[in-house]
């Protein structure tokens, strides 16, 4: 080897050497495309099969036609389908601490080879983000490595407790979301309110807007130029005070039973963005006959769809949880 030679080497060994530290060796990888991942834009697969990669990297790749698909050269938009071969030229991903995420122990409501639905506890957001290191989803995939599709089929707010609905397939994730989108899906949720609910049914159709607080916190209000929302109450029971209901969603606007309610007039007890912030802290202390209340009484209870796969009406209870199975009790007891 000539000196010149050698010295190119030696430099580009001394480059190799100064590579990040943490860096990932980077190899072409020729990936089949399972049936749960057909439908999926291509832009979008890159992002979660290369995850910590620019998303201005990953739009440069396809651009240039490093990305292949079946040996051909796609476009962002393109929707991959079952056997579809994928090449991803080699990329460089830096290592992040692992984050711990405990493994998942929600009740089980039902679960087949295409849904999973469980019963969410209060106080757990459904997914990470937004300064939560993780949710019920990245629970459960700890939980259960041998399911290679796991996606959320809708959302609970974080205090929230009751029926969540988990697709592991993503046919079944498709599915539901058409019969979201179509209305056939029918969610019941059971909520304690402050005061004494006037009608037994009542529709309630205001339009909500969502914005952010000046801390960056999501809020939602009703506005004359929101998007329209319907939800139908039900009297259950009154108490001295309070009155519980029965929540109809005839659409899935973020935060609509809350706001609708607060509207009305008639706040949810223990919710702390839109409830009546006093009678939260009266409800967390426990007075003579009565429990205390230290959540929001918001709760899905039963949820009915047609199975994604068989086509069969499916109905999903989950029972009051028993801190709040046992606030109303103490009501009970308290009004005898």
């Amino acid at each position: 080897m000539s000196r010149t030679n050698r010295g190119r080497a030696g430099e580009s060994a001394k480059k190799q050497q100064k590579m990040p530290v943490g860096s990932n060796p980077a190899q072409v990888q020729l990936v089949t495309v399972t049936e749960n991942e057909t439908g999926q834009r291509i832009d979008n697969y890159l992002f979660k099969h290369c995850k910590g990669v620019p998303k201005s990297h990953i739009y440069r790749i396809l651009r240039s036609g490093e990305v292949r698909v079946n040996k051909g050269r796609v476009d962002q938009t393109y929707r991959l389908k079952t056997g579809d071969t994928v090449r991803i030229p080699p990329v460089r991903v830096a290592e992040r601490e692992e984050k711990h995420i405990p493994q998942a122990r929600f009740e089980t409501l039902f679960e087949d080879d295409h849904l999973l639905i469980i019963n969410k506890p209060a106080g757990i957001a459904v997914h990470g983000g937004s300064g939560v290191a993780f949710g019920v989803i990245e629970q459960l995939r700890v939980s259960r490595p041998e399911l290679r599709f796991l996606e959320l089929v809708h959302r609970l707010d974080r205090e929230t407790s009751g029926v969540l609905v988990i697709a592991k397939k993503r046919s079944a994730l498709k599915n539901m979301h058409e019969q979201m989108r179509g209305g056939s899906i029918d969610k019941r949720y059971q909520t304690l309110v402050k005061g004494n609910w006037a009608n037994p049914r009542q529709h309630v159709r205001l339009p909500l807007f969502k914005y952010l607080t000046p801390d960056g916190e999501r809020r939602v209000r009703v506005q004359d130029d929101g998007i329209q929302a319907h939800t139908i109450f039900n009297v259950i029971e009154k108490y001295d005070g309070f009155t519980l209901l029965e929540a109809e969603l005839k659409t899935g606007r973020t935060h609509q039973i809350r706001v609708h309610l607060a509207a009305s007039g008639h706040v949810i007890a223990g919710d702390d963005k839109y409830g009546d912030f006093e009678l939260n802290r009266q409800l967390q202390k426990a007075d003579g006959d009565a429990r205390a209340l230290k959540r929001m009484f918001l709760h899905a209870y039963r949820l009915t769809f047609i199975h994604p796969h068989t086509g069969e009406e499916i109905t999903v209870t989950a029972p009051l949880p028993p801190e709040c199975a046992g606030y109303l009790s103490s009501l009970n007891a308290k009004n005898g």
